[in-house]
């Protein structure tokens, strides 16, 4: 296995190339305002690194935050459709009834409610009405909105009214972008709403990134296949990603965890990822970050699906220090670290700064401005930045057992070298590009999360892991080395019919190039 990993992240974009488990090199350089040039750049400076040379490489594995962005900060967003199969149940509240005015505003184009839908039972409860659905296909089309989430009731029972819905949409609109809920979410109706209609929302970006990235590889000079990483520290195959950009969501933080799992050698264990913005904390379990089991926000917005169980807060390098309040962040200045930090001649202190001060590391040019701050200022403020670590870590696990704990990112100086309840913190040589080592080391999964009903047990579990196979095969898995890595099922005794929810994930290695 010989790939480069890239990771976008707020202030940075690292790029690694990695051959089996080595690290042959690794590079940093500032992330750009429009990003794609930050990779241009930082794949760059990786193959000088490589005296311009990558050699033959199995893939290119990019981590980025174009999506978390394009939700949060309100752009690049398009209007879309969307499609609720459940009347005459759930008109109370509409699609976008929980959603922030701002971000409502921005992307809800028609919205359409029609009859149709299955009991919690699987048991049709009315008829789907395709002529009212061939009319709302008309209005998209005659509307210009070219994509549209469609969500039924219990379509992860069964999906048969969200795919009927999808062709006749297809019949009318050939190119129509489609998001079926039944893909993404789990059964509560909203939030697997919400999820699709985000999902709907970023996927002409997804088109633009994915092509600016395919662009940026062209200009690099660099031939491999291209896959961008999941929040489940997995990748895609770049065409795949493109129907399903929420699954990048916290894909940063996740892939700091795989890849300090894999430079530690350890799979239980804390972790925490300070970036330039950013800390990120969280749990590896079997090498792989724990899952939330709730209801998780994206900007303002709730939803239900597969999401990694991590902890942010506004920590970073380039956070700034208010030594009238005594404060640390969390405002930042970014990627603006390398020009406006006092280690590099500029006249904002930063974190960065009182870590330099007081010895912990040894960054930039050390100019005449970073020796005058005064030690009080030093003092509170290294103390406030473990205080915000060890009080976060703290909430973070899930029992008094002490854990060893990973520190990574190129902030991992911040990290005392003692917190109660961790056994030792580590720290590790490429630590500071865990992210992008992360991205390189990525499997390929695929995941199914579905209700299962007239089947028995075993039955179910067979049905549930080819699912999860094919879907590992689509997103570019090699179909000779899948193995599954997590099954669970539960009966649901409320169900007739045997009913039980079955979670399979397989995951196997990319398709050799």
């Amino acid at each position: 296995m010989r790939r480069i990993g890239v990771d976008v992240g707020g202030t940075n974009t690292d790029a690694v190339l990695v051959d089996t488990n080595r690290v042959l090199a690794a590079v940093k350089k500032p992330t750009s305002e429009d990003v794609t040039s930050g990779i241009v750049s930082a794949l760059t400076a990786l193959l000088d690194e490589l005296e311009g040379e990558a050699g033959p490489l199995d893939a290119v594995v990019i981590g980025t935050t174009h999506f978390t962005n394009a939700v949060v900060q309100r752009r690049d967003l398009e209007h879309i459709g969307a499609l609720r199969i459940g009347l005459p149940s759930g008109a109370a509240l509409p699609p976008f009834a929980d959603w922030p005015r701002g971000l409502g505003d921005h992307v809800r184009g028609s919205v359409v409610m029609v009859e149709g839908g299955h009991e919690y039972d699987g048991r049709p409860f009315m008829p789907l009405n395709e002529s009212d659905i061939r009319q709302a296909a008309k209005r998209f089309r005659d509307e210009g909105i070219d994509s549209v989430a469609i969500v039924a009731v219990f379509s992860p029972l069964t999906s048969e009214c969200e795919e009927r819905a999808a062709e006749i949409l297809r019949e009318v609109s050939p190119d129509i972008k489609l998001t079926l809920s039944h893909n993404l979410g789990r059964v509560g109706l909203l939030e697997r709403e919400n999820a699709a209609l985000l999902n709907a929302g970023l996927r002409r970006l997804a088109q633009s990134t994915t092509l600016a990235f395919t662009e940026a590889l062209d200009t690099s000079g660099i031939e491999a296949p291209l896959y961008l990483t999941q929040n489940d520290g997995t990748v895609m195959r770049a065409d795949q990603a493109e129907a399903f950009p929420v699954y990048s969501f916290s894909s940063g933080p996740t892939n700091s965890m795989r890849g300090a799992a894999h430079l530690s050698g350890l799979n239980d264990a804390m972790v925490v990822d300070v970036g330039g913005t950013t800390t990120d904390i969280g749990h590896l379990k079997a090498g792989f970050p724990r899952e939330a089991n709730t209801v998780v926000e994206i900007g303002g917005v709730r939803t239900l699906f597969r999401m990694p169980d991590l902890l942010s807060i506004g920590l970073g390098g380039g956070s700034l220090v208010d030594t009238e309040h005594h404060t640390v962040g969390p405002v930042s200045v970014g990627y603006g670290l390398t020009t406006e930090a006092l280690v590099f001649g500029g006249s904002q202190l930063t974190a960065t700064d009182v870590g330099v001060a007081a010895g912990l590391s040894q960054i930039g040019s050390s100019p005449p401005s970073i020796h005058s701050v005064d030690e009080g200022v030093i003092s509170w403020a290294i103390d406030r930045i473990h205080e915000m670590i060890e009080t976060n870590v703290d909430r973070m696990k899930v029992d008094a057992a002490p854990l060893p704990l990973l520190a990574v990112g190129g902030g991992a100086f911040l990290v005392p070298d003692s917190i109660p309840g961790i056994s030792e913190v580590i720290r590790l040589e490429h630590g500071s590009v865990a992210n992008a080592v992360g991205a390189a080391i990525a499997q390929v999964s695929g995941e199914v999360d579905q209700v299962f009903s007239g089947l028995g047990r075993e039955e179910a579990l067979e049905r549930a892991s080819s699912i999860a196979r094919d879907r590992a095969i689509a997103a570019g898995a090699d179909s000779e080395n899948l193995r599954v890595v997590d099954l669970e099922d539960l009966p649901l005794s409320y169900l007739p019919g045997d009913a039980r929810r079955v979670r399979v994930k397989v995951v196997g290695e990319t398709v050799s190039s």
